[in-house]
C-alpha cells in the first residue's frame, strides 16, 4: 500500500535533485528544468496532503503552481532566446548584460 510517506520521500528526492541542479549546473536550460523539478516536488506534496486530509484546497493550489510554472517557462525561454541571439551562449557564467 502506498502511503503519504512514499509521496513525501519522492517529493524530497525530486526537490533535492532540483536544488542540486540549480546550484551545480551552468547551462540556463538545465537550471530552468531544475526549477521545474522543484515546483513538481511541491505539487506532489500539495496533492498528497490534499488527499490525506480529504480537502481539495491543495489540488486547487497545485493547479495555480502549474499555471505559474508555465508562465515562468514561457517568459524564461523568451528571455533565453533573446539572450542567445545577442551573446550566442546559454551559460549562466557568461551572461553579463546587466553589468556596467
Amino acid at each position: 500500500m502506498i502511503t503519504s510517506t512514499h509521496y513525501m520521500l519522492l517529493s524530497a528526492a525530486l526537490f533535492m535533485i532540483g536544488v542540486i541542479g540549480v546550484m551545480v549546473r551552468r547551462n540556463i536550460i538545465i537550471i530552468f528544468m531544475s526549477i521545474e523539478l522543484i515546483l513538481n516536488a511541491v505539487n506532489i506534496n500539495l496533492i498528497a496532503f490534499s488527499h490525506a486530509l480529504k480537502n481539495v484546497d491543495g489540488q486547487i493550489f497545485a493547479i495555480f503552481v502549474i499555471t505559474d510554472a508555465v508562465a515562468e517557462a514561457a517568459v524564461g525561454l523568451g528571455i533565453l532566446i533573446a539572450l542567445f541571439r545577442n551573446k550566442e551562449t546559454v551559460l549562466a557564467d557568461e551572461v553579463d548584460l546587466l553589468k556596467w
